[in-house]
């Protein structure tokens, strides 16, 4: 430790307004990683990316990538009228948020793979990362103790058996994917602890905060309530059918025993979440494109917004928790579609709706969303390693939700103590930089949030953002 103090002494003297915790954190990751002697790939989701004539077929019987993901940002003080419990902090804010995943993967039997992540994260969003449905960054969790943490991200086996007549497809080796020669229909069964957002919701320009954008309503579908703990994770049995040009997904996975909450409820029998998508390659002349159609049920120990406010007197304000009980329901929709236009641009979107009537239980406090925005590699200037991407988020509440928060309620994310409802809107602009032919991108990024929390009385805010990205 006291070397690794001097090897950071002279990053913490030129940024001092960075955290030192972290940074010291991140420089022991890149100490580390600078003697593994891995194959450098790409970070890729789990179903992984086909190849019909491979550069090459080498794959091994142990699969073992990391990555690391350092970001920064800054919020100038905004006008506000009011703050509440759980406001974005009108004043000045500089966070910082690291993590670090080690990705090892087995292949076991014919068809089988067993693949494990530990992970360490640690820091935390602006205010908490409370105050927003589209929070800015995606990296952050609403935890107490911004300390580095170590926990089990990902722990699953992953069967897969061949439909139809022999034809098989090369994938190459990445993060969570052993690749090699896989069938192109297929039935797939994962069995154990996971992010849903590997699976579902996966989009190819607008998926990832750790190289693409980072705020968690581009990120994911801000109205689908994933069923996740606080850090993103659940225990879930999902089935994929592969068919040609389409799939067909459906899990079942278990909820978090509070709302928000950092333990699971492993009894199936009191709370649990469905979830099934269709989607569908297409071509548009002759460019790839898909579209994913998304639907999901949670039942689980929830509270509901009329209750509370039924249950409200003129002295105190609704409070959601109090009208909790197991057989509450949450149910909502999803649509996806990415077109890639050319070789260096693409398009995609998304629209989501939840029924808005019991508590957000998981992810975020949106209820109706849309998004749009562009990504384009930078061939154009002779850098097809870089992208820049541009879009925007709108998000809304149920009317139900609106009056609980207007009424002096909050949830496990928002609460500005009253409410002049707005739909909150955000727009985020990123670059990322490829350093030559290493594997560490930089990137800078901006946001503008207007109506932060759904409050036309606050805001407008500007996040300014520096992110660090290293795959091995």
């Amino acid at each position: 430790m006291i070397l690794l103090g001097y090897l950071c002494s002279p990053i913490q003297a030129m940024l001092s307004f960075i955290s030192f915790q972290p940074i010291r954190f991140f420089c022991a990751n890149l100490i580390v990683i600078a003697g593994l002697p891995f194959t450098t790939m790409g970070q890729t989701p789990i179903e992984g990316n086909r190849k019909s004539n491979p550069d090459s077929t080498n794959t091994h019987q142990l699969n073992l990538h990391f990555q690391t993901t350092y970001i920064y940002q800054y919020q100038p003080a905004f006008s506000a009228k009011y703050t509440g419990v759980n406001s974005l902090k009108n004043a000045e804010d500089r966070e910082n948020s690291i993590t670090a995943t080690l990705n090892l993967g087995i292949k076991l039997w014919k068809g089988a793979e067993l693949y494990f992540n530990p992970e360490i994260a640690g820091g935390s969003g602006l205010s908490g990362a409370f105050g927003l449905s589209a929070s800015t960054n995606g990296e952050t969790f609403r935890v107490g103790d911004p300390s580095p943490t170590l926990y089990i991200a990902r722990g699953m086996i992953v069967q897969t058996i061949q439909i139809g007549a022999k034809g098989d497809s090369f994938v190459a080796e990445s993060a969570n994917e052993t690749g090699g020669m896989k069938p192109r229909n297929y039935l797939r069964f994962y069995l154990g602890k996971m992010s849903l957002g590997d699976l579902f919701d996966v989009n190819s320009y607008s998926n990832n905060p750790r190289t693409q954008f980072m705020n968690w309503c581009l990120m994911y579908n801000g109205a689908w309530d994933y069923a996740a703990n606080l850090r993103g994770y659940t225990y879930a049995f999902v089935t994929v059918l592969q068919q040609g040009s389409m799939a067909y997904k459906l899990a079942l996975a278990t909820l978090p025993t509070v709302a928000n909450g950092s333990d699971l409820n492993t009894d199936l029998g009191q709370e649990y979440s469905l979830n099934g998508q269709v989607e569908r390659i297409f071509k548009i002349n002759n460019k790839p494109g898909m579209w994913r159609l998304l639907g999901y049920y949670n039942n689980g120990d929830m509270g509901n917004y009329a209750k509370a406010i039924s249950n409200a007197s003129p002295y105190n304000s609704p409070y959601v928790i109090s009208t909790r009980k197991l057989g509450r329901t949450k149910f909502g929709f999803g649509l996806n579609v990415e077109q890639q236009i050319n070789e260096y641009f693409g398009l995609f979107g998304r629209m989501g709706w939840n029924d808005g009537q019991n508590e957000t239980w998981c992810f975020t406090e949106a209820d109706q969303t849309i998004s749009a925005g562009v990504s384009i590699k930078g061939y154009k200037w002779k850098r097809p390693n870089d992208v820049i991407g541009f879009a925007i988020d709108i998000n809304g509440l149920s009317a139900n939700h609106q009056h609980y928060l207007a009424y002096g309620g909050h949830g496990f994310q928002l609460g500005d103590g009253t409410l002049s409802y707005a739909n909150e809107s955000a727009a985020e602009l990123y670059y990322n930089y490829k350093i030559s032919t290493s594997n560490i991108w930089l990137s800078g990024d901006y946001q503008l949030v207007l109506n932060p929390g759904y409050n036309s009385d606050r805001g407008p805010v500007n996040v300014f953002s520096f992110r660090l990205h290293v795959e091995l």
